[in-house]
């Protein structure tokens, strides 16, 4: 619910800071929302508040991620967004690395006090609000007439959109649509036999790969072509899969997990640069909030669904039908969409 919260919120709040001519301040009330959600989680003990709050969490995110993806864009131009959003992804990502270790850091010496760790966590949260008043607004504001704003008007733009973009979008949905959560690689390393410790290390060092490559990965895309780096990222993604269909073996699982952080650099940062570079830049919050909206109700979806495979038929099956659809996903991306560069022309 805290997700399909954020995907949907997405959508409306890069609409309105296109609208409005305004980033900065959708980012500000994102930030904040997040920051307030950490001493709310130590001080709630009822679970609504807790479901609350970690509401509040995910809606911080879907208020400010469409206008921050559009700062991004705005600071680029086309040859340098896949390093603009790769950085970004770099910066994000290490903090998903460096945030978990410290907490377990904490945690290994002060067991269970997890009240004092989300009062810690908001530190940071208030450093990113303070950090966010420097942002400098670089377009001029609407001074047309407000409009009122449905909160799912959004879903108009996928009738105004480019062609380009509706083609690229359904490609990416369609892959998104079985790409389940992170959870189930986990489980099925924890099956094969690695301990807790040692999962949580794999997630981290995961993390940790997709930190380090991202910036990078950006940089060669911008040299090579954003379509042919996500591709590559996108066969990564299908071996993995077919991978953990086949292989029990618990020291293979490092592997594996290193060219995943290796797909989610190829991927995850390229997929908006591509979308930034093909909309409108009058646009551009509402086109990536549109489409992460989409994107967190399909993640949604493909959970559910993996689920309901992993259930009936196994881990194996789940795997290798997720590694099927990747590749026919593969295939049309191949002949369907065409590449930024194709587009803008």
């Amino acid at each position: 619910m805290a997700e399909a919260t954020a995907g949907l919120s997405k959508g409306y709040f890069g609409k309105r800071s296109d609208q409005t001519g305004k980033r900065v301040p959708f980012v500000q009330m994102g930030y904040a929302l997040s920051a307030v959600s950490k001493p709310m989680m130590a001080l709630f003990i009822y679970p609504l508040w807790i479901f609350f709050a970690r509401t509040i969490d995910r809606f911080g995110k879907g208020i400010r991620t469409g206008a921050r993806d559009a700062i991004l864009s705005d600071e680029a131009t086309p040859q340098t967004k896949g390093k603009v959003f790769g950085f970004h992804r770099s910066m994000d990502t290490l903090g998903a690395v460096m945030g978990p270790s410290l907490a377990l850091l904490y945690l290994y010496y002060h067991p269970q006090d997890y009240k004092t760790l989300f009062l810690i966590a908001f530190i940071p949260g208030l450093l990113a609000v303070a950090a966010s008043f420097y942002l400098k607004e670089k377009r001029e504001p609407n001074t047309k007439p407000k409009t009122a704003t449905s909160f799912f008007s959004f879903l108009h733009y996928w009738k105004q959109s480019p062609s380009g973009y509706r083609t690229l979008v359904i490609g990416l949905l369609a892959f998104t649509l079985f790409n389940s959560s992170d959870v189930f690689l986990l489980l099925k390393a924890k099956q094969a036999g690695l301990s807790d410790a040692i999962v949580i290390a794999v997630y981290i060092f995961y993390n940790l790969v997709y930190a380090l490559f991202a910036f990078p990965i950006g940089i060669v895309a911008d040299n090579i072509g954003l379509k042919k780096m996500f591709l590559a990222g996108l066969i990564l993604f299908a071996c993995v899969y077919f991978g953990m269909s086949a292989i029990n073996n618990p020291y293979y699982f490092f592997g594996l997990f290193f060219l995943y952080g290796v797909y989610a650099a190829a991927t995850e940062g390229i997929s908006k640069a591509w979308i930034s570079n093909i909309t409108d830049k009058k646009d551009t919050a509402t086109a990536i909030g549109t489409y992460t909206g989409f994107q967190s109700i399909c993640t949604m979806l493909a959970s559910t669904l993996a689920g309901l495979l992993w259930f009936r038929f196994g881990a194996p099956i789940t795997f290798i039908v997720t590694g099927v659809i990747t590749l026919i996903v593969i295939v049309y991306f191949i002949i369907v969409v065409k590449s930024p560069e194709a587009v803008k022309q």
